[in-house]
């Protein structure tokens, strides 16, 4: 996996093109309270430190005009899969191509490998005609839960906190999950907030990930044996924090509706959207819930 060491090549002709518009450079650490002003004047949640976490593990450009940055872009790289996030373009600069230049300047970057990326309904067409294709979708959910019951799991599962030795298994665990491997995020994720696992015959079979995120807390990524353990870990994780709460689900999951039951309402979600090869994800391979919609 890359880090933010490993910057982006802008081309010449798209640093220079359309003057009157913006030029494109890589994305630096010191851009990021410019990237938080921006995403927080469309209403996004991300605190700075998200933008800090997302940079600290990818690469991206930035659309500047006039010294001012008026669009991003990020990736992330995992073996031979990419996931592309964080793509916005000021209404300002809207019309003018900037999502188009900054996207062919990552995916340019990212050959060959196979991009992941999740579209909302205004940026699906942008990336249709840069040859992405839908490969399903996904749920957000979101709320502030007054109290929530605990599950009772099968016989014989229990619920634990992470151990050193469970590390290197359940980043296996995520990579047949999330179809591909991404052992620096999940290492960087499990030395945040908390981390429960799921023991089962004596040894680890799933685990959920809880850290402060946007307004609030968000549980993520979540890997279970089953649709009756992910519910487990993810209401283990739901009655250790207080406030609002937001899980990213694969809508073939089936836990919406729980979701929706314990009052965290779908209020939004995306297109998985693939230029390349489908990994092979989600919940038949003991995939559940998304690390954020940006990174996947």
């Amino acid at each position: 996996m890359t880090s933010a060491s490993t910057t982006i090549t802008v081309k010449p002709s798209e640093d220079t093109a359309t003057t009157d518009a913006a030029r494109l450079r890589p994305f630096e650490p010191g851009d990021l309270p410019a990237a938080h002003a921006l995403s927080s004047t469309l209403n996004w949640s991300h605190r700075i430190e998200d933008w800090q976490f997302a940079l600290s593990l990818g690469q991206g450009v930035v659309a500047e005009r006039d010294g001012k940055i008026l669009g991003t872009a990020l990736s992330w790289q995992f073996g031979n899969y990419a996931t592309i996030g964080l793509v916005i373009v000021a209404p300002e600069l809207q019309g003018q191509r900037i999502g188009n230049r900054m996207m062919e300047t990552l995916l340019d970057q990212l050959s060959p490998r196979n991009v992941l990326l999740h579209a909302t309904v205004a940026g699906r067409g942008l990336y249709e005609r840069l040859g992405f294709v839908p490969a399903g979708e996904i749920d957000q959910h979101q709320g502030v839960l007054a109290a929530v019951p605990a599950l009772a799991g099968r016989e014989g599962d229990r619920l634990r906190p992470l151990a050193d030795a469970d590390v290197e298994s359940l980043i296996a665990m995520d990579a047949r999950g999330a179809g591909m491997p991404r052992g620096e995020l999940l290492r960087r994720l499990f030395a945040q907030e908390r981390t429960v696992v799921l023991e089962r015959g004596g040894q680890a079979a799933g685990f959920a990930v809880l850290r402060r995120f946007g307004h609030g807390h968000l549980v993520g990524p979540v890997a279970a044996p089953d649709f009756d353990a992910a519910r487990v870990l993810i209401s283990d994780c739901c009655r250790h924090a207080e406030g609002l709460m937001r899980v990213d689900v694969y809508a073939m999951s089936g836990l919406s509706p729980w979701l929706e039951s314990l009052g965290l309402p779908r209020v939004g979600g995306g297109t998985i959207m693939v230029r390349g090869r489908v990994p092979g994800r989600g919940p038949a391979q003991g995939g559940w819930a998304l690390v954020t919609q940006a990174i996947g």
